[in-house]
């Protein structure tokens, strides 16, 4: 039986992730899965048994965030605690077109690079998508780890930063790659359609990678756009979706305050796809602020051939800086422009290499220096080595909560990768316990057993995670406990940085892992393959 041993969780109300009205029992734990699910007090004079009492909590299935870039969290000397401390026992990683591998020598040092803008320092000893998760399985895994391969990193690989169509050779190799991937274990494909070097590709490119997905396989996407042309992006994603089997959209939102509103047409665009039995679904995070790397603000043509070329732009701008702040603050045609859509003030940096500038907008450091916003930005970029992200205050309450009350939209986090340090957007420490608290007690968006399903079963029917999802015999115990009065986040955007309340128990594979809020280890995560 291992160190996990015979326990059994009394005095809870389950919610058993289907969905099902809460009820009073106690679970069975044998190992590292549930043996038998009782009525109360129906195990007592059960011998060997190591009793947890979970009176007054909800007990559920560990919590899926489905949109995590903590692909770098194994690797880390410390254990990430920022998802399991919030219940979270399974991320899928690899998302918005980022992955760790594959990373071929042609293009290693531009890969290295790039990653460079979001991820800490990395040791890199792996190049094949296999000796990455090889490597990872080695260091193990605070949580269940399901892995995408990313567009972004398999077009890196084939042609590097250009700012041109792949051609054939270009995409015979990356469909190669992606192969190799899905040999190796990876859960589909995703795209990040706003970063270079995958917003130079079209959609005839991205049709002929999501074919390798057999017709059955899941392509999730953070769209081309997803303001002014957010439902042209809905469209082209469900026609890559198709060629794959599946299509999944990442954190959903109409982005950009010209925008605002439009999500019930988006919304309604889905559901036709449903209706025409398109496997679609959704993910979102609680916030009305996104975030991403702070080059994403600049145009396209600033961010092509690698990083010492878009320095040299910045430090010299085609048509100067007036024409640069020109194009920021009015955007393009194909391209929307996050200074147009939200201004100056609207940008708030939130990580950098060195730690300066963090937890101010844009508008206070040009304020604070005296000189335009358009030098503030240049000055950050510039001084960090492109080495920043940002915080973008872009979407409306009303959005946020429409498609949280879609049916099929389920919860991603989106946080940062863990281990940058510094001001990262609140959703990194406090996704889970937020809907949970704001959007399902506070503001009875969703019922309790509905807001559980959308983070537990629905994820793992989606992404095909075996065996979890669901409180039921036979499934492996990754369970968490919460207060349903008392669970919050306490984060804010200028002080992000603290742990949930109300979410004293985690179990991961059998073994409590959190007792009274407190992460007490090891590191019991796995990494996961998709369920047949």
């Amino acid at each position: 039986m291992g160190d996990a041993g015979r326990r059994v969780l009394a005095g809870a109300q389950l919610a058993d992730g289907t969905g099902a009205p809460l009820r009073p029992v106690d679970v069975l734990v044998d190992g590292d899965r549930i043996e038998a699910i009782e009525p109360r007090g129906g195990f007592r004079g059960h011998k060997d048994v190591t009793v947890h009492d979970l009176t007054g909590l909800v007990l559920a299935p560990g919590f899926v965030d489905v949109h995590s870039h903590a692909d770098n969290a194994p690797l880390l000397a410390d254990d990430d605690t920022t998802k399991i401390l919030q219940g979270v026992t399974t991320e899928v990683v690899g998302n918005c077109g980022f992955s760790l591998a594959p990373r071929l020598s042609a293009y290693g040092e531009v890969f290295a690079a790039f990653t460079g803008r979001i991820f800490p320092p990395l040791d890199w000893t792996w190049s094949s998508v296999a000796e990455l998760y090889a490597t990872t399985d080695r260091a193990g895994y605070v949580t269940n780890y399901c892995p995408l391969v990313g567009h972004g990193t398999l077009r890196i690989a084939a042609m590097g930063m250009a700012n041109a169509p792949a051609d054939d050779d270009a995409v015979t190799l990356m469909r190669k790659e992606l192969e190799k991937a899905l040999e190796a274990g990876a859960f589909g494909l995703s795209s990040g359609l706003i970063y270079p070097p995958a917003l130079y590709s079209d959609t005839r490119e991205l049709v002929r990678l999501a074919e390798v997905l057999g017709g059955d396989g899941l392509y999730a996407t953070h769209m081309r756009n997803e303001g002014a042309e957010l439902l042209d992006s809905i469209a082209e994603a469900l026609a890559i979706g198709v060629a794959a089997g599946r299509t999944h959209i990442s954190h959903l939102k109409s982005a950009g305050r010209p925008n605002w509103g439009q999500m019930p047409n988006a919304l309604a665009a889905i559901r036709q796809a449903r209706e025409a039995e398109w496997p679609v679904t959704q993910d979102i995070y609680p916030y009305d602020a996104s975030s991403t790397m702070l080059t994403a603000v600049l145009p396209p043509d600033y961010l092509a051939d690698g990083e010492a070329a878009i320095l040299k732009r910045l430090t010299d701008p085609p048509g100067g800086r007036a024409e640069l702040a020109r194009r920021l603050e009015t955007g393009a045609p194909g391209w929307e422009s996050h200074v147009h859509g939200i201004g100056w003030d609207g940008i708030l940096v939130a990580t950098t290499a060195s730690h300066a500038y963090e937890g101010q907008t844009l508008a206070e450091i040009a304020a604070e220096r005296q000189v335009e916003p358009v030098d503030a930005l240049i000055e950050v970029l510039v001084n960090e080595e492109l080495r920043a992200s940002m915080v973008l205050f872009s979407m409306s309450e009303g959005d946020v909560e429409m498609a949280l009350s879609d049916d099929y939209t389920m919860i991603g986090s989106d946080g940062l990768p863990p281990g940058v340090g510094g001001k990262p957007h609140p959703r990194l420490y406090g996704t889970f316990p937020r809907v949970l608290g704001r959007y399902r007690r506070d503001l009875a968006l969703l019922s309790l057993p509905e807001t559980v399903r959308r983070m537990t079963s629905l994820p793992a029917e989606t992404f095909r995670i075996p065996d979890r999802g669901v409180v039921a015999v036979g499934k492996v115990a990754d369970l968490v406990a919460f207060d349903a009065d008392t669970v919050a986040d306490i984060c804010d955007y200028r002080d992000p940085v603290h742990q949930p309340v109300g979410i004293p128990w985690v179990m991961q594979a059998g073994t409590p892992v959190v007792v009274d809020g407190r992460y007490v280890g090891p590191r019991g995560g796995r990494r996961l393959t998709p369920a047949g």
